[in-house]
Formats: C-alpha cells, structure tokens, sequence
C-alpha cells in the first residue's frame, strides 16, 4: 500500500524521543508540563537518551560526573579555540561550537575509550582470570595499538583531585547496591597494575576520564555516550569561556600574546644556509 506523502514524512522524521503537534510537547511520551520543575536537567539529559527517569542516586552519580568534567582552564584546546573565536567577530554560539568541535579522539575521547577498554577487562575477566590478570592481558592489547592508556595519566596532576570523590561516590553507590561495581573494579586493576609495573617511579593514577568513565559505564551508557555526556559537560565551561572573552575587548585574539611575537622554529643548517644567515639561526 502507497502510502500518502503526509504518512511518508511521519515515518521519516518518526522518533520517540520526542513528540510535538499543536499545544503538544512530548519527551518521552511524557508532556513537558509534568517535567518542568518536577526533574532537572541531569534527569531530563537521561530521560532524553534512555527513555526513563533515574532513581535519585543514578542521577546524582551522573550529575557528580558532569560537574567533574565542566572545565580545565584555559590552556584546554578546546577552551582556548573558543576564546579565540569569540574575538573574531562570531556570535556566541559560533564560539561554543569551535570550542566543542575540538573534541575529538586526542582531547575529549579518552572518556569513551576509557570504557571501551573497562568493557573488555570485564569480558576478559570472564574467561577465568582474576581482575589484575584481565587488566594485564587487555592493556597489553591497548598499548599494542598506542602507549597511551585512556582514562590513566595526567600531564599537569600527579593526582587528578577528581578521581578520589568520583570514586568515592561510586563505591559507596556499590555499597548501597545502586550500581555492580564491575568497572569501578576493573579501573582499580588497572592502577594497581600500572603501579607495580612502575615501581618507585611516578605513579600513574586515574585521571577524569577514567573516573568518570566509571561512572558511565557503572550506570550503563554504552561508551560513544560517555564521549557524547562529556561534551555536554565541557559545553558549560566553554560557554562561560567564550562569555568571559567577549567582555574583554579584544579582537582577533591569537595562540599567543603579540609581544611574544614573531615566534619560530630554529631553523634546521640547510635553511639557515639556503638564506645566508649564520650558524644561530633565527627565532
């Protein structure tokens, strides 16, 4: 049966996040009269992407990871791109979706990385090993493909002072049998893994994206979400970045300040000869 051009357009924009015809808004079939100061937005953000309403401890689970997560200063790309493009003559939101942009497998994906990789110590963990032995035998796996364990390490904090509340909610959620605990115990092999292959050197605990990763995947989000809930967390400090910036008065702010000015590279003895400059090259 043909079906009619109006039918056709219904089941082509057909969705059940959300319904809408005239004096109706819908979000999961629940009308939006009922949510509105009923539930915030950590309940309405898992509503939207599960189809139902959190119990209040897995909305405070996932509200502590969004609060984690909502900025790291300026030198985080993803800020400093958004300043810099509120200078630019673009509008606010131009600035927020550089800065959001910017989020991609080296700055922003760690999180969603972070669970893929929790994910297959849980599996391998099925096989008979303990924890730390399906910890070694997958990040031996990950680090086949790159030296860099998601989720573990941090350049500026030998300590990420967000690890130890997030983890401390969420033991404490195990506890309470809010959530399993099997990527919260599969995250700590890994640290106890990392720090007996180091020794006496500089440990390497979990960061951010680890913790939060724990949060996630304690909750159930499969991992591209974890990626997808740290953008929107990130999306709040880059908004008040790009806000802050537009009141400053500058135009066309650079990576660096202009007195730094004209930054290079010492040039390599072949360009340094090709323009017949002396051996100190130029700067």
């Amino acid at each position: 049966m043909k079906l009619s051009p109006q039918d056709e357009a219904a089941q082509w924009w057909a969705t059940a996040v959300s319904h809408i015809e005239p004096g109706i808004i819908e979000l999961r079939d629940r009308p939006v009269q009922s949510l509105i100061g009923s539930v915030g937005i950590v309940e309405t953000t898992w509503l939207l992407l599960r189809g139902d309403l959190p119990q209040p401890r897995e909305a405070a689970l996932l509200e502590a990871a969004l609060v984690a997560g909502v900025d790291h200063g300026p030198q985080a790309p993803s800020i400093a791109a958004a300043r810099m493009a509120a200078t630019c003559g673009v509008g606010l939101n131009n600035a927020v979706a550089t800065g959001v942009n910017m989020l991609g497998d080296t700055h922003g994906g760690a999180g969603q990385q972070c669970v893929e990789m929790l994910n297959d110590i849980r599996s391998a963990r099925e096989t008979g090993d303990d924890w730390d032995g399906a910890a070694r035998t997958v990040m031996a796996e990950w680090q086949n493909r790159s030296r860099y364990l998601p989720g573990f390490g941090h350049r500026f904090h030998p300590v990420d002072p967000r690890r130890d509340p997030l983890l401390s909610l969420v033991e404490q959620a195990v506890t309470d049998g809010v959530v399993p605990g099997e990527h919260l115990q599969a995250a700590l092999a890994v640290e106890r893994v990392l720090k007996a292959r180091r020794e006496r050197a500089r440990p390497v605990p979990m960061n951010i994206d680890g913790a939060t990763a724990v949060i996630y995947g304690e909750l159930g989000f499969p991992a591209p979400l974890a990626r997808g809930l740290f953008v929107l967390s990130r999306s709040v400090g880059i908004l008040a970045h790009a806000w802050e910036e537009t009141g400053q008065g500058r135009r066309n702010k650079g990576p660096i300040p202009r007195n730094v000015l004209p930054a290079r590279l010492e040039a390599g003895p072949a360009a340094v000869e090709a323009r017949g400059e002396g051996t100190h090259g130029a700067f």
